[in-house]
């Protein structure tokens, strides 16, 4: 038998900077069979160049890159209504925090774990900032090296906790650049640590593909309707979808089994009239 996989509705920024929104995406991801939510904390004057906040970009927010950053940023009263409302679906959540700042942001929340984003896993204040909290801590490693995760691990203290996830940061991302044989890889590399998979594909056959590969935890960009307005909806599954890739994980590992090779009681009837030598 294998242990349950744990199903994380990566709700991120799908939420379009509204609180009412991220309360239908939980509520939905209840639904769906998630075992929990993720959302992503910036302080955006750090994460972000004054120069790259300055950029002329067009969105529901205004006419700049700053108002589009700001626009999609919760604060402390949001967060709450985001608490309250996880507590009372019985479901928790997390985030990835991009910056130290975000970190202690987080804990006054209490979140039971920290996700490090992939482009940030080359930040080792930030990493210092969360092996600090000696809370459990997942590493997405997409647009990374195998150096820079040995790297990224170093800065964690030996007894952490730690999940890594293989990942490809293209939205969405191609089949041919998923590349899930990176599981075996860093199951190799990090003996210690539980593999998993965050996957920005469209569809759900490869994700569970990469359950059949051992990945212990799945990360999954979660909608309520993947044409939506924002940069992540595109590669984000809906409700019906995410739930029915819930169903075929845990339909994989009901048949999963303990490999040993036995007859089965339901077996014998068939055995009796069918195997003519015994």
């Amino acid at each position: 038998m294998i242990s349950p996989t744990c199903i994380v509705a990566e709700i991120g920024i799908n939420h379009n900077g509204s609180v009412e929104l991220a309360a239908e995406l939980i509520h939905a991801a209840v639904w769906a069979g998630a075992d929990a939510v993720k959302f992503q904390k910036r302080t955006v004057d750090v994460v972000y160049s004054q120069k790259e906040l300055a950029r002329s970009r067009e969105s529901p927010f205004g006419t700049t890159n700053r108002d589009l950053k700001f626009g999609l940023e919760f604060g402390s009263s949001d967060y709450e209504v985001i608490t309250k409302c996880c507590a009372g679906h019985g479901i928790p959540w997390f985030a990835s925090a991009w910056d130290v700042g975000s970190v202690s942001f987080l804990e006054n929340f209490n979140v039971p774990c920290y996700k490090v984003a992939s482009a940030c896993i080359t930040d080792l204040s930030l990493l210092h900032a969360i092996n600090d909290l000696e809370k459990p801590v997942i590493i997405s490693t997409g647009m990374s090296t195998l150096k820079q995760v040995h790297e990224a691990l170093q800065m964690f203290d030996r007894n952490q906790p730690i999940t890594l996830l293989v990942c490809t940061s293209t939205y969405p991302a191609e089949v041919s650049e998923l590349n899930l044989s990176r599981i075996h890889t860093l199951m190799e590399e990090f003996p210690g640590a539980t593999i998993g998979y965050s996957g920005h594909e469209v569809g759900i056959l490869t994700t569970l593909c990469a359950v059949a590969m051992g990945a212990e935890v799945i990360e999954r960009h979660f909608t309520l309707d993947s044409s939506m307005w924002g940069s992540d909806q595109a590669a984000s599954l809906e409700p019906k979808a995410f739930k029915k890739l819930v169903e075929e994980i845990r339909t994989f590992e009901e048949a999963f089994g303990d490999g040993e090779l036995r007859v089965l009681e339901s077996e014998l009837p068939v055995l009796e009239k069918l195997r003519r030598f015994k």
